[in-house]
């Protein structure tokens, strides 16, 4: 996974858990892991915000309206 950010500034910090969207200080999410390696995410890490996400047989893009996007 890789996430664009505007040069000179650092990636947001992961706070929430990118498929289920709960808090990943809450615990392990062994369902959202084993789900990663099959489906792009849904949530933003960073702000819980729900991503725009588009698949398409080369991949996917997710889109958070305050972070940006991330591809697979």
């Amino acid at each position: 996974m890789t996430e664009s950010s505007p040069a000179g500034t650092a990636a947001p910090a992961v706070l929430w858990c990118d498929r289920c969207g709960e808090s990943v200080a809450a615990g392990p999410h062994p369902a959202c892991e084993a789900a990663r390696a099959w489906e792009p995410p849904r949530w933003c890490a960073s702000c819980r915000r729900r991503m725009k996400v588009q698949v398409v047989p080369a991949g996917w893009s997710a889109v958070c309206v305050e972070h940006g996007e991330r591809r697979g």
